[in-house]
């Protein structure tokens, strides 16, 4: 079926503003944490380095430009923004401001609030905030009125005319239900017919999205519940001495300082998973290693491969096929461009253009 719709998400964090030049160090963007990354263990897969596109600024919209027209080459239909919103005071706001005003690139795109705090949890200090939260149904009618522009955009994509709009936390609002309605009301004074609202299921899962009043949720990959054990736990012996000798300081290992687990088994228990009774839209991730941003407690999936992402998303492509109308027959894709998590669509030194070949072929498939 050729109404299939793959949404990457797309992180804006690379380019620098006030901001991260105060918190992090003059000139800080994503690439500050990817550029330093080393392994941890034997056979771990880091630094994540950039190929065809490079160590890119997205203050050019030139980059835009390229990163969509490879996307749409290997079958992403649209990208998903993450949008940064702190009682009216933006944060990476430039590349989604630029895309709209030049009108390009020619590409289909919502928009996720991405409404946790900033805090200083790259290095540790999880509990000292940068910027905060803060929530009331008065910024609300600001915060949608803002995104408005958005939504007239015809490259804005829609269900049923409908502007598609994600939430990363709704748990997180202590008035979501009143926010939603007067983000309807807003939305519907200016002649849409109303708002398509997704909840991303990142912490807080398997909430019916109604609950909040929302539309449909979105499965977040990877699924943590969905870890299996630990990766060296598959070699009892080899487990048994490692955790003895670090437990004893005589050879501290990387495997008890982090989290390792198999992205195979991640896949296999995120395609069987149990259904549910509301309306989920499925995601799929590359890989993932958030160890470029951590120097200890980073999740690692080890073992990542095109040839099991491709798996996965043909599996994916054959669900939303059949659970799902032609209008709504979206996935999420987690990422186009997360390298300080190592979960990239974007071409790298080790692979080149594999994921993505994987990602066209899995369309393909079925």
């Amino acid at each position: 079926m050729n109404d299939l719709k793959p949404i990457a998400i797309y992180l804006p964090q690379f380019h620098p503003i006030p901001e991260n030049n105060e918190w992090w160090g003059k000139g800080f963007t994503e690439w500050t944490n990817v550029s330093k990354s080393m392994p941890k263990f034997s056979d771990h897969y880091q630094p994540h380095m950039p190929k065809d596109l490079g160590f890119y600024d997205l203050r050019l919209i030139e980059t835009m430009i390229d990163q969509a027209a490879l996307a749409k080459e290997f079958g992403v239909y649209g990208f998903c923004y993450y949008h940064y919103w702190f009682n009216g005071k933006l944060l990476l706001e430039r590349p989604l401001e630029q895309m709209l005003e030049t009108g390009k690139p020619d590409m289909p795109y919502c928009l996720c609030w991405a409404n946790e705090n900033w805090s200083r949890r790259w290095d540790g200090s999880e509990h000292e905030i940068l910027i905060e939260q803060k929530y009331s149904l008065e910024d609300e009618r600001v915060h949608i009125q803002y995104l408005l522009k958005f939504f007239k955009d015809e490259r804005y994509i829609k269900i049923d005319g409908k502007p598609v709009f994600l939430m990363y936390r709704t748990e997180l609002h202590p008035k979501i239900n009143e926010a939603v309605e007067v983000w309807r009301q807003e939305v519907r004074k200016a002649g849409f017919k109303d708002l398509y609202l997704v909840r991303v299921e990142n912490i807080k899962k398997d909430l019916p999205p109604e609950t909040h009043g929302f539309d449909a949720g979105m499965e977040f990959a990877p699924d943590f519940s969905c870890r299996g054990e630990e990766y060296l736990k598959s070699d009892r012996i080899k487990y048994f001495f490692t955790r003895k000798f670090h437990e004893w300081n005589l050879r501290k290992s990387a495997f008890f300082e982090n989290d390792v687990y198999k992205y195979d088994t991640l896949v296999d228990n995120m395609i069987n998973k149990p259904e549910v009774t509301y309306k989920r839209f499925r995601c799929v991730c590359p890989s993932w290693d958030n160890s470029a941003r951590r120097k200890s407690n980073a999740i690692i999936f080890h073992g990542a491969s095109p040839e099991k992402f491709e798996q996965w998303v043909e599996k994916t492509k054959l669900y939303t096929n059949a659970k799902f109308k032609s209008s709504e027959r979206f996935f999420f894709i987690n990422a186009w461009n997360e390298w300080g998590e190592g979960c990239h669509l974007e071409p790298d030194q080790r692979y080149g253009l594999a994921y993505l070949e994987a990602l066209r072929k899995g369309l393909m498939k079925g």
